[in-house]
């Protein structure tokens, strides 16, 4: 043999290489012959027939309709109603911690009830009336044991704020507390809608970012909106943006006769009272019942004081201290179903459903993360669906019965878990004390004043701006940092509705940038694994000589930016290459495209493909496809590109190069 002549390699090798080329063969054809995907409508119908199939209270109730009686009943009413399952191991030292916790409950909402009423701009006992239905019907549904409902500072904010573009609800109270109820029944229906479809994953289309800037704007809406309580300002404007409040307050300054400072003595006072003992609870827990009392003792004692600053005077409208006057009361919550205004041809019909539908995202929003939140201090998880679910039947009944939205409260249910409470039969105990309270002690809130529910609200406010938690997503995403800032700057400016529109769409806008940017990336092999990672990241990762191996990181491939890829891959390969020989042929011989992460492509990322296959085989480069998912692989299939690449597609990267390094010994 002529030392000029190759050796071949011996007969074992060649055997072994004839097994694994057909081994690989073989795993090929699982990538390219994978059953027909399925289309989308095939797939928006498999996802509502899931959602109805598993819907919390039929799907009990299917599984047990072929059990017998005894056995079935049970089970169905413990899966209707979780308050049962609290009963298993109930018992004397639990019923007491309860009541204790419910007494604590009661004395803490009713002034915090009527003012937040106060601050959706209806009569004090609409808060009393939502303080007593909705937490029943919510203790016997929900799956949470520590969340307490009523009448909330944002979502009374959010109803004033928009319900009062449609009715005015100082010259024409009626009709503005039937828009209220109404769009109370309608949240309640949105909310149903949600559970019952398992919907509830809409809550997050309102990013966290949003929230933190939106409660924050909300929070400084709110203390702009009690300035005319707290002042006793006569004149004052009905909308809650920063422009117009501080125009009005220009406008009081200048008539100095339109405010009077009893009020402020008293509503600044006791809130510093309230602030006080809450600091001083943080800092010892002993004092901890202070915190909690607080609001009930500055209650009674600025009633005590309006009443001997006002008792001589002879009308409701000279009165020094400004108080709530008479408050209806005497018995259960009245009825409503007459005033509920569901007329279609009605013209407010189509916005009481625009609002409703708000309040229902961010009401539902707020109840689920509170319950999260204190299920995982207990080591339980809830059902967020079940929770959607019971929100929106207690607010459909509630409608009925002259309540308006009630939602978790994030500083009663902080209160309750503080009080130790057990089960949510401390909320029932509430429920029935504000209602003892509303039969026999209305005529004695005659003289309660206004600057002080102003105050227990505005204590309340610090709880809402999480400063912190801004800074925090300052430092990490900025993209998220503009959604929180323009929540919080359309709702200061302009309306709750500006502001979360502002905040969803700078919030979708970034996930369609995130999602159509030109992610792709050189990989290359981490020495001595058959794992591979990006070489900017990882700089000891290893690229094969001639074989460029790039990953496409963007989900979806294209109009938006399949050239952007095309070109750079091509540039990578042909105008970036330092080995040029003078023939302009590049050392890079073989491009190898890592698709795992691609989800989708359309036909302009098919077209892109095609163009660089043909500009790559001019400069003598040959293209293959890894990994390709089930969507993207039928498409290219059905667009004949896989014919044109000549079938080079591989499981993994690691079969491909394997692919490379086979031919190479086969041609020795």
């Amino acid at each position: 043999m002529s030392p000029s002549t190759p050796s071949l390699p011996p007969l074992e090798v060649l055997m072994d290489l004839e097994n694994e080329n057909n081994g690989r063969e073989n795993r090929k054809l699982w990538v390219l012959n994978p059953p027909e995907p399925p289309c989308m409508l095939h797939r928006v119908v498999d996802n509502i027939k899931d959602s109805v199939l598993h819907c919390p209270i039929p799907n009990r109730f299917f599984s047990l309709k072929h059990q017998p009686l005894d056995k079935a009943v049970l089970p169905l009413l413990h899966g209707l109603f979780p308050i049962l399952n609290s009963f298993k191991n109930y018992d004397v030292h639990k019923f007491k911690c309860d009541v204790l916790a419910g007494l604590i409950l009661a004395i803490f909402a009713i002034p915090q009830a009527m003012g937040n009423a106060s601050l959706a701009k209806m009569s004090p006992e609409y808060g009393l009336y939502t303080s007593i239905v909705p937490p029943i019907i919510y203790a016997f549904l929900a799956s949470s044991r520590e969340i307490v409902i009523g009448p909330v500072t944002v979502d009374s904010l959010l109803l004033s704020s928009m319900i009062q573009t449609l009715k005015d609800p100082v010259n024409d109270s009626t009709a503005y507390t039937q828009l209220v109820l109404t769009a109370t029944f309608f949240t309640g229906v949105f909310q149903v809608a949600f559970g019952f479809l398992r919907f509830g994953f809409l809550v997050d289309y309102l990013s966290h970012a949003t929230i933190i800037g939106f409660l924050a704007a909300v929070a400084i809406g709110i203390v702009l909106q009690q300035l005319k309580a707290l002042f006793g300002i006569t004149n004052f404007t009905n909308k809650a943006d920063l422009i117009s409040v501080i125009k009005s307050l220009w406008t009081c300054y200048k008539n100095q006769s339109e405010w009077h400072p009893y009020n402020f003595i008293i509503g600044f006072s006791f809130l510093s009272f309230i602030i006080f003992t809450r600091f001083l609870g943080k800092r010892k827990k002993k004092f901890l019942w202070l915190s909690h009392m607080a609001p009930l003792v500055s209650f009674i004692i600025s009633t005590v004081i309006a009443y001997r600053v006002n008792v001589h005077q002879l009308k409701l409208e000279d009165y020094k201290i400004e108080v709530l006057g008479p408050i209806k009361g005497g018995s259960l919550n009245p009825s409503s179903l007459n005033q509920l205004q569901l007329d279609v041809n009605g013209k407010y019909l189509v916005p009481l459903i625009k609002i409703a539908f708000t309040v229902a995202i961010i009401s539902t929003t707020e109840s689920v993360a509170v319950g999260r939140i204190y299920a995982s201090l207990r080591s339980y998880n809830i059902d967020p669906n079940r929770e959607v679910l019971s929100l929106g039947i207690m607010n459909i009944f509630g409608s009925f019965t002259s309540c308006y939205v009630a939602s978790g409260s994030i500083a009663r249910t902080a209160v309750n878990y503080n009080a130790g409470s057990q089960t949510t039969v401390s909320s029932i105990v509430m429920a029935l004390t504000v209602l003892t309270s509303l039969k026999f002690l209305t005529k004695l809130l005659y003289f309660t004043p206004k600057a002080m529910l102003a105050a227990i609200i505005l204590s309340a406010v610090p709880g809402l701006i999480d400063y912190r938690k801004a800074y925090e997503i300052w430092k990490v995403d900025k993209l998220d940092f503009l959604a929180c800032a323009g929540a919080f700057l359309g709702v200061l400016f302009s309306s709750v509705e500006i502001g979360l529109a502002i905040g969803v769409m700078i919030s979708f806008a970034k996930i369609i940038l995130i999602s159509i940017q030109p992610g792709v990336a050189i990989i290359g092999r981490f020495p001595g694994t058959d794992a591979f990672g990006d070489v900017e990241q990882y700089p000891m990762a290893i690229n094969m000589p001639g074989v460029l191996v790039v990953c496409i990181k963007s989900a979806w491939l294209c109009f938006a930016n399949a050239s952007p890829i095309r070109e750079r891959i091509e540039r990578w390969v042909i105008e970036e290459q330092d080995g040029e020989n003078c023939k302009g042929e590049s050392t890079i011989k073989v491009v190898i495209i890592d698709a795992s992460s691609l989800v989708s492509i359309d036909t302009a990322g098919i077209t892109s493909l095609v163009e660089l296959n043909n500009n790559l085989k001019s400069h003598g480069v040959t293209l293959s496809i890894a990994n390709p998912r089930w969507q993207v692989i039928h498409k290219l299939r059905l667009a004949n590109f896989v014919t044109k690449i000549g079938g080079r597609v591989f499981l993994s990267v690691g079969e491909a190069i394997d692919a490379i390094l086979s031919a190479k010994m086969a041609t020795v």
